[in-house]
């Protein structure tokens, strides 16, 4: 009976875990550049870095962690059953092991080289910042929103940028067909695919440090006051993606969102067309108006 009974658990852990793991990759498959509802896992990466940082986090540390979890819970049990007043009523008086002790410093500091080798490339391919196709300056206001700049569709005679706009949390009284709530904005930064995008990071020398962060880009930059970071991605699949202020910045940290669409060079060029003659509330309209023409966006 007790045999019957485990071997039922067994199945019904089995058929749970494989419920939930298609659950989960539904889930994953559904998501457009947002966490969605009982996901697993990060947020699939569209970029080189976050890319890397997958491949990092699922085939490199996840089986040493789980390799070290299993050790340790097996050697604690172990230790239990073996040692415990019953089994042992007479304790050894064994004080020290030149093996064990040996084995307990150089094994962990082989495990942090194998870690810190792919560690240390991931660093360097995140902070290397390389030639950009085109760069946008971001600058986090003091009134919890985003403006941004694109320097490189013109210039004023002040060196601004001619293009120039900020982006605010979108009204939920006017959420349109894939909109999400606290993540879609009045305005979204566009960019064109497989560009590499080159950005100035800052803040309001009047206000309060933020932090300009795209999951599905694996990056994440401060923006400080009166200080200029720099940060790049490069997004290699159309769709929009969404982030947040992941710094504490006060009471309305939590109504920051961050929206980008990454579309086509065509349609990046004829947003860049419009928003220089009409402005990015029009460029946003022409945009959509293509993207649903293409099916890209549900109408409404």
């Amino acid at each position: 009976m007790r045999k019957e009974a485990g071997m039922k658990f067994a199945k019904l852990w089995a058929g749970s875990a494989v419920a939930l793991a298609l659950g989960a990759g539904a889930a994953m498959a559904e998501t457009s550049g947002h966490a969605a509802p009982w996901q697993l896992g990060l947020q699939p990466g569209v970029t080189p870095v976050a890319e890397y940082i997958h491949w990092f986090h699922n085939y490199l540390l996840m089986p040493i962690i789980t390799v070290i979890t299993l050790f340790v819970l097996g050697l604690l049990i172990y230790v239990m059953v073996k040692f415990n007043a019953k089994a042992n009523p007479v304790p050894s008086k064994t004080t020290h092991n030149t093996l064990v002790e040996v084995l307990w410093t150089v094994i962990p500091i082989v495990i942090l080289v194998v870690i810190a080798i792919p560690s240390f490339r991931l660093l360097y391919l995140q902070r290397d910042v390389p030639k950009g196709d085109m760069t946008i300056k971001v600058i986090g206001n003091p009134s919890w929103n985003w403006t941004y700049e694109y320097p490189d569709l013109g210039t004023n005679d002040d060196g601004s940028a001619k293009v120039t706009f900020t982006s605010y949390l979108k009204a939920k009284d006017k959420l349109e067909a894939g909109d999400t709530w606290l993540l879609s904005t009045d305005v979204p930064v566009v960019v064109p695919v497989n560009k590499t995008v080159r950005l100035l990071v800052t803040a309001d020398p009047e206000g309060i440090i933020h932090s300009w962060t795209i999951p599905a880009f694996g990056m994440k930059i401060d923006a400080i006051p009166g200080r200029l970071n720099q940060d790049w991605f490069q997004a290699t699949k159309e769709g929009t993606y969404y982030g947040q202020c992941s710094e504490l910045c006060g009471k309305d940290h939590a109504f920051m969102p961050i929206e980008v669409r990454v579309v086509s060079q065509a349609d990046f060029d004829a947003w860049a067309a419009k928003v220089k003659t009409a402005g990015a509330d029009e460029a946003r309209s022409t945009l959509i108006a293509l993207l649903t023409a293409e099916g890209q966006v549900a109408q409404k």
